[in-house]
């Protein structure tokens, strides 16, 4: 089936989605996780087979992202079946107003429409945004990259099959065929088809989607994301929570990329952090993190000289860019310079300068004393997530069921003319 073909058949399916009850789309989400399960074989051998093609040719940190086994598919049906026990927000009256002439308005979310996701090698993608667009009455359409092509297929069809068992249309949840450039710029550009465009990937996805979209596009995705480590820092917790933020999952979104830290915290923090991550990781037989250092970093540990581009880029790996900066206000220009505006943390005990850091940093998420990588619908209580919104408007940071609608005015009146 074309791409055309694909985006008329979810432009027919909106309108009968967007009148279904709240216990029909429940009743189709328990369906739709009850076959991702009972389909979790052909998954699985599908998975496999993107998998090997995928050998070599992305890092491993990505192939990582790619491998699904049995513990991820059922963790992806449990976050469908977490969406269930999420409100529906469909229908729900965000203003009402009564004017004098007796005017009854009231501001009602709707949803979008037809939602397209455009994402790379994560197959989980795939399920979560199924989840959350038919929770919140819109049709998705899904267009994966290659590497996982084989896999999203399979997680479709297992999903389609459940609608079916609901006794819905299949077509509430569609995946685009073809996985070249030219279906992406359809997409891209499927005015009167396409109400929403939302790119999951890599920097180049991202803004090759914010520059040829003719379709509404939400900037997502790209995580700069820094932690400070604060003069009055309690050390133990800041390597506790730098571990946790740089080596847990480096391919994520939410993974720590750029360590500042404070001119009088650096000589007795930094050694501790080469130790942690680099000799620590080293003896227990664990990727090291290799340490792109500022000059002043430099003459405290050893490392690898940050080049110029160090403190731009989403390494989404075992590296991470160490600066030693002599203020919190220079620790927050520096933010605010070089962040994409996904999530920053503070690691400090002086609440002035916690205040002044939420203030002041622009990104979707500020943290104090804890890991960025809590940037995570489900971690927000969202249930699974759309992906991490770096825009202003409309949606900013994890996209749940509520960023999925918008709304419409709803005027109800008895014979009032103007």
């Amino acid at each position: 089936m074309t791409t055309k073909e694909i985006l008329t058949q979810a432009k027919q399916a909106k309108t009968a989605l967007a009148g279904l009850t709240t216990e029909q789309k429940n009743l189709a989400l328990a369906r739709m996780a009850d076959s991702l399960v009972a389909h979790t074989a052909q998954i699985m051998a599908a998975n496999a087979l993107d998998m090997e093609a995928a050998k070599d040719k992305i890092s491993p940190v990505m192939l990582d992202r790619l491998m699904l086994d049995e513990k991820r598919i059922q963790s992806m049906a449990d976050g469908m079946r977490e969406v269930i026990l999420l409100p529906d927000p469909v229908g729900k009256v965000l203003r009402r107003e009564v004017r004098p002439n007796g005017l009854v308005i009231e501001r009602t979310a709707v949803p979008v429409g037809v939602v397209a996701i455009i994402y790379e090698s994560r197959p989980n993608v795939t399920s979560d945004a199924a989840a959350l667009t038919l929770k919140s009455g819109n049709v998705c359409v899904l267009r994966s990259g290659k590497e996982a092509f084989g896999s999203a297929n399979a997680i479709v069809k297992a999903l389609r099959s459940g609608l079916k068992d609901a006794g819905l249309s299949e077509n509430l949840v569609n995946l685009v065929q073809d996985t070249s450039r030219a279906s992406a710029t359809e997409l891209m550009t499927a005015v009167g088809y396409v109400d929403l465009l939302i790119p999951r990937g890599g920097a180049g996805l991202i803004r090759a989607c914010v520059e040829q979209a003719k379709v509404p596009c939400i900037q997502t995705g790209t995580g700069i994301c820094h932690i400070y480590v604060d003069e009055s820092a309690d050390l133990s917790m800041a390597l506790k929570i730098i571990n946790n933020a740089k080596t847990s999952r480096p391919s994520v979104c939410n993974a720590e990329e750029v360590c500042l830290v404070h001119r009088a915290a650096a000589a007795d923090f930094l050694p501790q952090l080469k130790t942690m991550l680099v000799d620590e990781r080293i003896a227990a037989g664990l990727s090291p993190v290799e340490l792109r250092l500022c000059p002043e970093a430099a003459k405290l540990i050893e490392g690898v000289p940050a080049g110029p581009g160090d403190f731009d880029t989403e390494f989404l790996d075992y590296i991470l860019a160490v600066k030693v900066v002599d203020s919190c206000t220079e620790a927050i220009d520096h933010i605010n310079t070089h962040s994409t505006g996904h999530s920053e943390a503070i690691i400090t005990a002086d609440d002035g300068n916690a205040a002044a850091f939420t203030a002041a940093v622009d990104s979707a998420a500020v943290y104090v004393n804890a890991s960025t990588r809590f940037t995570d619908g489900g971690e927000f209580g969202l249930g699974c997530e759309m992906g991490i919104s770096t825009q202003k408007l409309h949606a900013r940071g994890p996209m749940g069921l509520e960023e999925l609608t918008v709304y419409k005015y709803i005027i109800r009146g008895d014979g009032q003319i103007r």
